[in-house]
């Protein structure tokens, strides 16, 4: 849900969702497409979840459209018994449909391993979660001091400033309690200020590049925006 607003789950609810998709015999697909900023094993390995398919897109290879996809021993067997003459140890991808011109695209391919090898590091997952955090607690400390009825979400490297009191439960929330002229106004702003969000909302995503320094100037012009509503009687 992050290209809508980041909507963090109520605690308890992978494992009721795991617990009930094996129960009804349904297959469990997590995507990681948006989450794998939380860690070298996205938000599954983080939080400890046991999906039966694993997904994530072209955060892997650096922006270049790919995908992966990764399958739990039972699901694979399963495949294999569906499909008798694919050999699993070879790389024939296009007998189970994932086949054409892009399929082990050659600079799809050196490019997802660069990536996974050079960019996509524990250290450097370390100092990007550690910058949101960095980046997130200021932004709550300016909203509390301001008095603001604004929250602050962070999953991993990401961190998203909400201009309502509470993280939504759904995108009916977002909607609900989305206030789009004060979203285009702080990015007005930002731009003028030399920084640059995502254009869909107000999330903010750390690169193993973003630094100290990054995370101060964006304290800084938060400040200055929260001063310029103020002296607008808007807020």
């Amino acid at each position: 849900m992050t290209n809508f607003g980041m909507i963090p789950v109520d605690p308890g609810f992978h494992s009721a969702l795991r617990d009930l998709t094996r129960r009804a015999g349904t297959v469990l697909i997590i995507d990681e497409t948006h989450t794998l900023s939380c860690g070298p094993g996205g938000y599954t390995e983080s939080h400890g979840l046991e999906p039966d398919i694993f997904v994530a897109g072209k955060a892997i290879a650096g922006g270049i459209p790919a995908g992966v996809f990764g399958l739990s021993q039972q699901i694979a067997e399963r495949l294999w018994t569906i499909v008798p003459h694919v050999n699993p140890r070879e790389r024939q991808s296009a007998h189970l449909g994932f086949g054409g011109t892009l399929a082990g695209n050659a600079l799809t391919v050196v490019t997802m391993r660069a990536v996974l090898e050079k960019v996509l590091t524990p250290a450097n997952y370390e100092r990007m979660i550690g910058t949101a955090t960095w980046l997130a607690q200021d932004a709550r400390r300016l909203i509390e001091a301001a008095g603001l009825p604004w929250h602050v979400t962070q999953i991993g490297a990401r961190a998203e400033i909400m201009f309502m009191p509470r993280p939504p439960r759904s995108g009916a929330d977002v909607i609900a309690g989305r206030q789009p002229d004060l979203e285009t106004l702080l990015h007005a702003f930002y731009m003028n200020e030399g920084i640059l969000v995502t254009p869909f909302h107000t999330m903010l995503l750390m690169c193993p590049a973003t630094s100290a320094r990054d995370v101060d100037k964006h304290t800084a012009v938060f400040a200055q925006f929260i001063d310029l509503l103020r002296g607008a009687g808007a807020i």
